[in-house]
């Protein structure tokens, strides 16, 4: 079986989702700059293989488009990362939503390869906002991924074009 499907986040998902971030995450909270986002309160997609949890996007509202909070996809090379962004950029669409934009760190270069490939583009580069985002939560490690030191965060965007 090499299928998923993808649905939108249900009220009967909201029990389950605290534990499912905090495995990924370490926390159901993440934190951007000055701002904290309870991802396991916030809208988005589910992706299912079968009856397991194979990935999942959540986002929120902001004054000028909607913004992806976090993105998780388990299995790997599946397209499951692909279809959940698509599912938030088909959304977005429909209820007007003119922009998605998005905030990594400078260590994750699998997601900013990801996402530009998405056709996300690189907007702004936060320096040293990660120390900041350490204050509100100090489990944020020192050294990311690849040994390459966490400071900074890299907003990326995508404009959609309504139809």
């Amino acid at each position: 079986m090499n299928e998923f499907q993808v649905r939108a986040i249900t009220p009967e998902d909201r029990g389950w989702l605290a534990g499912f971030l905090e495995q990924q995450w370490g926390s159901p909270q993440m934190v951007y700059g000055d701002q904290v986002y309870h991802c396991d309160q916030l809208p988005g997609f589910v992706a299912l293989y079968g009856e397991e949890t194979a990935g999942l996007v959540t986002y929120t509202e902001t004054g000028d488009g909607w913004q992806i909070v976090s993105l998780d996809s388990l299995r790997e090379g599946m397209g499951i990362g692909s279809a959940l962004m698509l599912a938030v950029e088909r959304a977005a669409m429909q209820n007007g939503i003119k922009r998605i934009w998005l905030l990594t760190t400078n260590d994750n270069l699998n997601a900013l390869r990801f996402y530009q490939k998405r056709g996300y583009e690189l907007v702004e580069v936060r320096r040293n906002a990660v120390e900041q985002a350490r204050r509100l939560k100090p489990s944020i490690p020192v050294m990311g991924t690849d040994g390459i030191p966490l400071r900074d965060e890299i907003e990326l965007e995508k404009p959609l074009k309504l139809e």
